[in-house]
């Protein structure tokens, strides 16, 4: 008997659940039984492992593509160095042998690559052949190297976009002076801030700055803007920034309202930079100013999910899936961009080895000299992502969510 488990890591996505689709799809005819586990790899080493055949019907699989977050639940555990710890992986292939599954597809982003990697790096040097480790990816940050770019990312920066020129409609209806921060989610990398240019797409005026993280944030610098802008009359300023944006010496603006936290892999939880400039403006200018937080709402809103998106995410799924029959232990499934116009992506695989723990920034030229907008270059990157809507099943006036655990 040979089986595939499947299980899912890190923060939630719109997509994340379609990727598992491809998975299922791709592995329920070549395997005896297709797995999940619930809660990601700590329901792997806690043995909460379930069929799917028993969870999902055919008719369930639209729904579940338009359902947000992790159908399977999630994690957050890091693994010890099984240089160091090898009883963690010794217990973990015992679970393998148990439910005799020859084949783990992880679901995630830096941190669940680091997972595939450590466990694909501890079965090779044990010479265990029959176990075959492989990543899929997933983050919005749209973070992961090597791959053009990630699943997830694109509903995410549709729905930055979409809500962007909404707050621009909105702040715009006053004459008096006024200044709106917008957070966008984006610890080390910019993409999603970048992606909320994209609401000039229409003819929007959209945001009038534009601060990525991956510039040193100046926040004198960042007050002459605003000047500036309020001498030309813009009185309505709509400003979006990322969670992440720093000073010169890495130190998050963030930080500046207090304590921060680590989650287990030491990654600083900084959310709070635009209600600490809020004050900062409020304070300099004297006038009507106001700090949004998107938060978990660019991640969840599978309503308004970028169709492009969430066949990307299926195919991953599939070459996962394919990566893991083939025994190609300590890969990740990812996109190639060929043609930007018209939009041609294939789709290959990498070593976890060169993706784990690194993270891809958004490149100087695709943001402006200034610093406070992105450039054309980014536009033409970012566009292709974010085409094409799904026929959202909508029941009682709200759309339609698979849960695969009723309780």
């Amino acid at each position: 008997m040979k089986n595939l488990l499947v299980a899912q890591s890190g923060g939630p996505t719109a997509a994340i659940n379609s990727t598992l689709i491809g998975i299922y799809n791709a592995a329920k005819s070549k395997v005896d039984n297709v797995y999940g586990a619930r809660y990601g790899i700590k329901g792997v080493f806690n043995k909460d492992i379930h069929n799917l055949s028993k969870l999902l019907n055919e008719s369930d699989l639209p729904i579940l593509a338009q359902t947000p977050a992790c159908a399977l639940g999630s994690c957050r555990q890091k693994l010890k160095d099984p240089q160091n710890y090898p009883e963690q992986y010794e217990s973990l292939i015992k679970i393998f042998r148990e439910y005799s599954i020859n084949y783990f597809v992880y679901i995630g982003g830096n941190d669940s690559m680091d997972t595939v990697n450590k466990i694909s790096t501890y079965l090779k040097q044990n010479n265990i052949n029959d176990i075959i480790v492989v990543g899929a990816p997933k983050t919005i940050d749209n973070d992961l190297v090597e791959t053009d770019h990630c699943p997830g990312f694109g509903s995410a920066a549709k729905y930055i976009a979409t809500t962007i020129a909404e707050l621009e409609r909105d702040c715009s209806v006053y004459s008096v002076p006024a200044v709106t921060l917008v957070e966008i989610m984006g610890r080390d990398a910019g993409w999603l801030t970048a992606a909320s240019a994209l609401s000039r797409l229409n003819g929007s005026k959209g945001p009038s700055l534009i601060y990525c993280c991956e510039k040193a944030f100046d926040t004198h610098l960042f007050l002459s803007d605003i000047k500036k802008l309020f001498e030309k009359k813009d009185n309505s300023i709509l400003v979006a920034l990322s969670e992440g944006i720093h000073d010169n010496n890495g130190r998050y603006i963030s930080e500046t309202a207090g304590q921060t936290y680590l989650d287990e892999f030491g990654h600083k939880q900084n959310a709070g930079a635009a209600k600490v400039l809020e004050q900062i403006v409020k304070k300099e200018f004297g006038c009507k100013t106001r700090s949004i937080e998107i938060n978990l709402m660019q991640r969840a809103a599978a309503h308004i999910s970028s169709l492009t998106d969430i066949n990307e995410s299926i195919k991953l799924g599939e070459q996962a899936a394919k990566c893991a029959l083939n025994e190609m232990n300590g890969k990740m499934s990812i996109i190639l961009r060929k043609n930007n116009n018209p939009y041609e992506v294939e789709y290959s695989s990498i070593n976890t080895s060169i993706v784990a723990n690194k993270v891809k920034h958004l490149p100087n030229d695709m943001i402006s000299s200034s610093g406070n907008d992105v450039t054309n270059k980014a536009i033409e990157y970012l566009k292709p992502l974010i085409q094409g809507e799904l026929t959202v099943k909508y029941k009682n006036g709200i759309p339609l969510h698979l849960n695969l655990f009723q309780e």
